[in-house]
């Protein structure tokens, strides 16, 4: 329990300390499509690993006894929504 929440403090750092670049304002004013897109993909994100995360401890709560093999499958499926959320802001920031 503790090694989730470093691991979801660590995250919450870097995405707010990217999150600076991604919304400063150009000399024109308004707001860049490269931070638009990076905030859509954060919220996606976002939603996407909150469902992963309810959907497994209401599976656990239903077959505890499976709780292991479903925390695997639950870290799995959010790490590689984490790699393509990353890979999306890449795109997006260049």
């Amino acid at each position: 329990m503790i090694q989730a929440l470093r691991i979801m403090y660590m995250t919450c750092v870097v995405v707010l300390a990217t999150a600076v670049p991604a919304m400063a304002q150009e000399a024109g004013g308004g707001i860049s499509l490269g931070a638009l897109g990076a905030g859509i993909t954060i919220i996606g994100a976002g939603f996407g690993i909150g469902k992963i995360g309810a959907s497994a401890v209401e599976a656990i709560a239903r077959q505890p006894e499976a709780g292991g093999k479903i925390q695997t499958a639950m870290i799995i499926a959010a790490a590689l929504i984490e790699g393509a959320t990353f890979f999306a802001l890449i795109i997006c920031m260049s």
